[in-house]
């Protein structure tokens, strides 16, 4: 059984407290290849962050920043 790494919320190492919904350059690294958003064990945040994160994505697709699904 290998070892893995354990993985830190990024948010709390870098004492980010709001998450802005136009940063797509941020948003973009916590999306899968399909659109998904990707879930706390893949990404390494905490819950607080998770939840927050999610919120600013659903943000960013409404004002069609993101997709809402990938393309091709």
């Amino acid at each position: 059984m290998v070892k893995r790494k354990k993985k830190y919320c990024r948010f709390c190492v870098q004492k980010i407290k709001d998450i802005d919904y136009k940063d797509v350059e941020l948003l973009q690294n916590f999306i899968t290849d399909r659109g998904k958003i990707r879930t706390r064990n893949s990404s390494g945040n905490c819950a607080k962050h998770q939840r927050k994160l999610a919120r600013a994505i659903k943000n960013a697709r409404i004002m069609a920043l993101l997709p809402f699904v990938a393309e091709g």
